[in-house]
């Protein structure tokens, strides 16, 4: 699979400074607004070749975080860069880059994709969108990408609901790798999975992020998962990130108390 060159190795593709997104809550008056600091300062970058964990507590702000690295979310306040660039007002050159270069992975692929459309339709849409290819290279593309997820060929001429959900988060993976991103955000990938199969999702993630030089942000509240992919882990906390290191250093070294109790309270790997 080809892999695009945009920007200097080793420089983020995205980075996030002084990031923040408040949401106005019903709770507030008309004249005294009250508001929810979903995301309250938070620096944070990501490269090719690197994944970084984001861990915490549903509400902490990972999945707020997430909407703004991949374009859902504008932010109050803060700079997006993306390859360097001011991105939060992209014009339509940058927006078109930016959608082939972050693709996303959400928490459950029964509702992420259509269920009308055979595999075949859902991952040969992306290219349509963007013009890529001929007829032709796009079924090419559509046999390779079954390949890379480890799906038979068959699976192209069924509908999601024609295979197991192991499966279909492995159709979401490829939907995502069709454009050949540098980043891959996946949102809480293996949460609604049976425990059996999760760690076979979380491996083929590792191993296309090696394959293909990816950058991937991993989103979850269960640490040990995180763990278990990640070569950076930031730790959220009510709209901060309170500690971020390699993988090792935090489980080794951690120095937050929320980080301890998280670490803590975690069971085995991949059992919650």
């Amino acid at each position: 699979m080809s892999t695009q060159t945009t920007g200097d190795p080793g420089t983020p593709v995205i980075e996030l400074k002084d990031l923040h997104v408040h949401h106005r809550t019903r709770s507030g008056g008309l004249f005294r607004p009250s508001y929810v600091k979903a995301v309250n300062g938070v620096d944070f970058t990501i490269s090719r070749g690197e994944t970084v964990g984001i861990v915490g507590e549903s509400g902490c702000g990972k999945s707020t975080l997430a909407s703004v690295l991949v374009g859902l979310q504008t932010p109050t306040s803060g700079q997006v860069l993306f390859h360097g660039k001011p991105a939060i007002k992209r014009n339509a050159s940058m927006h078109k880059k930016f959608g082939r270069s972050v693709s996303v992975v959400f928490q459950d692929p029964a509702t992420a994709l259509n269920p009308r459309m055979t595999i075949q339709d859902i991952l040969t849409d992306p290219l349509q969108v963007h013009g890529i290819g001929t007829a032709a290279s796009r079924a090419a593309k559509v046999r390779e990408l079954l390949s890379l997820v480890g799906l038979p060929q068959s699976a192209a001429e069924v509908t999601p609901s024609n295979v197991s959900g192991g499966q279909r988060q492995r159709v979401a993976i490829a939907r995502a790798l069709a454009l050949d991103p540098d980043i891959v955000v996946a949102d809480e990938p293996t949460s609604a999975l049976d425990v059996s199969v999760r760690a076979q999702v979380l491996n083929l993630l590792s191993d296309l992020k090696r394959e293909l030089n990816l950058g991937m942000v991993f989103i979850s509240h269960d640490i040990q998962t995180v763990r278990y992919v990640s070569d950076r882990i930031c730790v959220m906390y009510y709209g901060k990130i309170v500690e971020e290191g390699s993988a090792e250093q935090v489980f080794d070294h951690p120095s937050n108390d929320y980080t301890k109790k998280l670490l803590g309270a975690a069971p085995s790997l991949l059992h919650i």
